[in-house]
C-alpha cells in the first residue's frame, strides 16, 4: 500500500531537500513517497499542492546552487513577471561565478557569469538579474521569435526601458552574442498584446516582408478608432490574430462587427488563427505578401 500522507506543518508549502526532512525527523523516506509531495529533482521534494510553475522549477534548482548563483534569462524573466516566458518543463537557466565548480544537472542549463554579470536584482524572491540583464541573457541564448516575445512583454510591463536595453546592449558589445542581442532589441516592440502576436510579427518580418506596426489606429467612418494588431499603414492592410478566445460568439460578434469598419474604411484585413500560424505559416507569409502587392508594396 502506498503511505498515507502525512505533511508536517513546517513542510507544508515548502520545497525542501528530502535527506534534511528524514534527518530532522520530520518525515521518514516512506512517507517522502507518500501523494503530500512530488520529487523535482534529486533529493529535492515539494508540497504537492504548490503550483506547478516555472517559480517551483526555480525553488527546487536553488536548493543545489551554489552561493552567488542568479537566475537568469527567460528564467530571470519569468520571475520578474513574464509568465509565457517559461514554463514548469522548460530548463532553469543560471548564472554561476567562473571560479564555482558545477556539474551538470538535468533540468538546468549552467552558463558561466562574464564580468559584471552578478549583479543582483532588487526585490525579494529567486536571487536574479535584472530585467534588462535578462533580456540581453534571452536575445542571446534563445531562438530569435522566443526571444522577442519575451523582450515585448518586458517593455510592455514596464520591467525594463530601452535605454536600459541600449545600456545592457552597450556593456555587452564585444562579447558573443553581441550583434545577435542588438538585433532582437531593434525587433522588440511594446505595443505587441501577447505572445502570439509578437511570434508572428517577429516571423513576417524574418519571411522578409517589410515591419509592421502594432496597434496602429485607424479612425473608421462612423468616427470610431480602432488598433488592428498589425498594420501597415502605407498599403492600408492589417493582420488581426484570433486566439482561441475568438471562439466565443460574443467576442466573435464584436470582432465581425470591428472587421466591416476596417473595411469600410479602406483597409484589407486578413486574419491568423493560433492553428495556422504553428502549423500553415508559409501560406500565411505569401498570403500577406500577395496582399501587400496588391496594395502597391515592392519587395
Amino acid at each position: 500500500m502506498p503511505p498515507r500522507p502525512h505533511r508536517p506543518a513546517t513542510l507544508a508549502w515548502q520545497v525542501f531537500r528530502g535527506s534534511d526532512a528524514v534527518r530532522r525527523r520530520l518525515l521518514t523516506e516512506h512517507q517522502l513517497r507518500s501523494s503530500a509531495w512530488v520529487r523535482l529533482r534529486h533529493d529535492v521534494y515539494a508540497d504537492a499542492r504548490l503550483d506547478r510553475d516555472h517559480a517551483l522549477a526555480c525553488r527546487a534548482a536553488a536548493l543545489r546552487l551554489p552561493d552567488g548563483a542568479l537566475f537568469a534569462g527567460p528564467s530571470a524573466a519569468y520571475l520578474h513577471g513574464v509568465e509565457h516566458a517559461a514554463t514548469f518543463a522548460d530548463d532553469v537557466h543560471v548564472l554561476v561565478p567562473g571560479a564555482r565548480r558545477v556539474g551538470a544537472q538535468k533540468g538546468m542549463r549552467l552558463h558561466v557569469a562574464g564580468s559584471g554579470d552578478l549583479v543582483r536584482s532588487p526585490g525579494d524572491g529567486c536571487a536574479r538579474t535584472s530585467a534588462a540583464q535578462a533580456a540581453w541573457e534571452s536575445a542571446v541564448w534563445l531562438d530569435p521569435v522566443r526571444a522577442v516575445g519575451i523582450v515585448d512583454a518586458l517593455l510592455r510591463q514596464g520591467l525594463a526601458t530601452r535605454p536600459a536595453l541600449a545600456e545592457a546592449a552597450g556593456q555587452h558589445a564585444g562579447r558573443p552574442g553581441g550583434r545577435r542581442a542588438g538585433w532582437v532589441f531593434d525587433l522588440a516592440d511594446p505595443g505587441a498584446q501577447s505572445p502570439p502576436e509578437s511570434h508572428l510579427r517577429v516571423r513576417l518580418v524574418l519571411a522578409g516582408l517589410p515591419r509592421p506596426v502594432t496597434q496602429h489606429p485607424v479612425r473608421t467612418p462612423s468616427g470610431l478608432v480602432l488598433h488592428p494588431d498589425l498594420a501597415w499603414p502605407e498599403y492600408r492592410v492589417a493582420v488581426e490574430y484570433d486566439g482561441h478566445w475568438h471562439h466565443d460568439a460574443d467576442r466573435m460578434h464584436l470582432d465581425r462587427r470591428r472587421l466591416n469598419q476596417l473595411i469600410s474604411a479602406g483597409w484589407l484585413v486578413l486574419h491568423v488563427t493560433s492553428r495556422r500560424l504553428h502549423r500553415e505559416f508559409p501560406k500565411v507569409a505569401a498570403e500577406v505578401r500577395a496582399a501587400l502587392t496588391t496594395r502597391g508594396w515592392r519587395p
